[in-house]
């Protein structure tokens, strides 16, 4: 029993010794790890700044800061584990990560491949930040470009998750790429009403509107779209040029709306109501009906 607690003892001090020896090492390499992450930051942002003043291109830049940064912490961490004496620990990760690269790869197959997804968006992609964007039903505007997925704001406020793998795959419809914006509305005429004269003071109300581009790509025009029960259909189309969707183009429809009524009125032109069938079930044979002859001047 007293050779057992002897050999214990001179284990533990054995054990002792040898953490006291290292603990110089150890105290390094938990430096050295407190310094890389403050290099790592320091560098990070280093390369922001300067491929900022290179392009001006948020979303590549983003990425390939944060990705600058994680390579140089693992770097630092394989490092620090070689100083500390565990450099057996350091080959053992590596050799158990490239062991494990098949398992894992199955594992999180998602995973890698929207990280993969993620590199070739930074370098080739339909969009920039503030684009926006339809990715199948999602439509909104783009925010932010992050490794595992691409972070689009909706309309009405929603912030959308989309992962790259499914950028990669799938349409990307971008409307505001070039800044042009094609915008349409429909505006019915009564039958009687001679359809040029409506198309030429409509035209000319378009084109005059705040907003509203027009060149030899861009051409505003209105065409007869349909017949309906009770007017000629015309369909007004013209370009503006603008980032904010939303805002900004609903304020130039708005204002082409506008003034295109107003030529309508100006020029002796109609635009009436649906035609309305009442039918008479029963024994009903009449409707009461009540005309007001009341001057609205007044």
């Amino acid at each position: 029993m007293i050779e057992s607690i002897k050999i214990f003892e001179q284990s533990l001090q054995a054990y002792w010794n040898a953490f006291v020896a290292s603990a110089p090492r150890i105290i390094l390499a938990i430096l050295m790890i407190a310094i890389g992450f403050l290099i790592a930051n320091v560098v990070s942002r280093f390369f922001r700044k300067t491929v900022l003043l290179r392009t001006h291109d948020p979303l590549m830049i983003n990425f390939l800061s944060k990705t600058i940064k994680l390579g140089i912490l693992i770097l630092i961490l394989m490092l620090a584990l070689n100083v500390a004496g565990l450099g057996g620990v350091a080959t053992g990760l590596l050799t158990a990560a490239g062991a494990s690269a098949v398992i894992i790869g199955f594992a999180f197959k998602d995973v890698g491949e929207n990280f993969i997804s993620g590199i070739i968006l930074s370098f080739n992609r339909p969009f920039d930040v503030n684009d926006t964007v339809m990715v199948d039903n999602i439509f909104g505007k783009i925010t932010s470009l992050e490794f595992r997925y691409t972070k689009l704001k909706t309309f009405d406020g929603r912030d959308v998750y989309i992962p790259n793998s499914d950028i990669i795959k799938k349409a990307v419809y971008n409307y505001t790429e070039d800044g042009y914006f094609r915008l349409d509305f429909m505006v019915g005429i009564d039958y009687e009403d001679d359809i040029e004269l409506a198309k030429k003071v409509i035209l000319e109300a378009v084109q005059n509107s705040e907003g509203v581009i027009e060149n030899l790509e861009h051409e505003c025009f209105v065409i007869v779209d349909s017949l309906g029960v009770s007017t000629v259909n015309l369909k007004v189309l013209f370009w503006t040029k603008t980032k904010e969707f939303r805002k900004r183009a609903s304020e130039v429809k708005s204002g082409v709306v506008k003034n295109v009524k107003q030529v309508i009125m100006e020029n002796g032109l109609n635009m009436p109501a649906d035609i309305t069938e009442i039918k008479l079930y029963g024994s009903q044979t009449s409707i009461p009906v009540t005309v007001d002859y009341r001057n609205k001047e007044k």
